[in-house]
């Protein structure tokens, strides 16, 4: 199909080298400190969904000279399903999501410039609502511009680690065949789209966890194995339980457990002993996150829920909000859900920047970049 499409024109050849800016606006729901007013994005829906915009610049990164630091392991499976999309198609049809620090925002101001004013070259909206325009620069000096900003800083992958790492082993499959790239459309090459974390729409949503089918549990023996490290306090809604969370991002470390229709909070008595509850020669900084001690402190010790359990995906699932974590559970899906706060952009950069991996779901970047929108067929000489 793909050669169907650009032998009938329905995918079409660019002309010249250029760049693309892409931006996403979309709406998202924030919590609110009850005490502070502070609001704290991505952690509920109980007030009106934000209006955000999230711009990130599409270009090509060149895999024989750059390299960008992950923070999550990756799957045998997805990557043996990625090359072999690789072998048939020789196309990228998705991009890896990057994230650069740059407060000045040289790249993006240089782009936004040039298309002041201007109508997107092409518009469209996803299954959710969110709305994704695309604007197409082959500007000369403005790709040099873009070069010269994003060059010489560090790039982080927010989402596409099977796809990197697939692009990297393919890229060495092709040398080891004697291929050689035809042009920087080629396998030496991927297709990115770079985020500045300064911008307002670089949000990270929570990944609630249900539990599911472990025999005999009991919310009370749980909570009752809980309080000896947390603070166990019952919350009267989700609504509060959003509160609740929303108070402690940034200053301290709090979870909400739903189970047999009532909600509770777990707050951390004291992070000082988070090295006698999290064993191991971890940096201090990974045990400080939520989505660690959530994994480490409480539902490998009190339910027995370890990397080996969840690699087997036998007893949690991973909701997508709040409210669906709920219903789950309310629905006899699930035994208990539990709430956590978002994982900071950040916390993913510094994680990174140790050269360790969060532990499985610790982020989910929204939204999702649109697949498909633009694409790159490689150019390859064959022996």
């Amino acid at each position: 199909m793909l050669q169907t499409w650009l032998r009938e024109e329905v995918l079409v050849q660019d002309e010249r080298p250029g760049v693309y800016l892409y931006r996403q606006r979309f709406r998202l729901s924030v919590d609110r400190d009850p005490s502070t007013g502070n609001r704290e994005p991505g952690t509920g829906n109980q007030e009106p969904a934000t209006a955000l915009t999230r711009q990130g610049l599409i270009a090509l990164l060149d895999l024989t000279k750059s390299a960008a630091k992950p923070h999550e392991q990756t799957l045998r499976g997805p990557k043996e399903d990625r090359l072999k999309l690789f072998r048939a198609t020789e196309a990228h049809l998705e991009h890896i999501f990057l994230l650069y620090r740059d407060p000045k925002r040289l790249a993006t101001t240089a782009v936004e410039q040039v298309i002041a004013g201007r109508a997107p070259d092409m518009a469209t909206r996803d299954d959710f609502g969110n709305a994704h325009e695309l604007w197409y620069i082959p500007d000369p000096s403005t790709v040099r511009a873009v070069q010269r900003a994003l060059l010489p800083l560090e790039l982080y992958i927010a989402d596409g680690h099977h796809r990197f790492e697939t692009s990297q082993a393919f890229m060495r499959e092709c040398l080891d065949k004697g291929r050689k790239p035809l042009g920087p459309e080629s396998f030496t090459a991927i297709p990115a789209t770079l985020v500045n974390i300064s911008e307002p729409g670089c949000v990270i949503r929570s990944t609630p966890r249900v539990v599911h089918s472990l025999p005999a549990f009991s919310p009370r023996t749980f909570l009752d194995r809980a309080q000896g490290e947390f603070a166990v306090e019952q919350v009267g809604s989700l609504a509060e339980a959003r509160g609740v969370l929303a108070a402690a991002a940034g200053k301290g470390h709090a979870f909400i457990l739903y189970a047999a229709g009532e909600f509770r909070s777990l707050t951390l008595r004291d992070e000082g002993r988070l090295d006698r509850l999290i064993r191991g020669d971890h940096p201090p900084a990974w045990k400080r996150l939520d989505v660690t001690i959530l994994h480490k402190a409480i539902l490998e010790p009190h339910l027995g829920i370890d990397d080996e359990v969840l690699a087997r995906q036998t007893n949690v699932e991973y909701a997508h909000t709040n409210e669906e974590a709920v219903a789950l559970v309310d629905a006899g899906k699930g035994q208990a859900a539990f709430l956590l706060n978002p994982t900071r952009v950040e916390e993913v950069l510094q994680i990174a920047d140790l050269g360790v991996s969060m532990p499985q779901k610790s982020t989910d970047f929204y939204p999702k970049l649109l697949s498909g929108l633009v694409a790159m067929k490689m150019e390859i000489m064959k022996p």
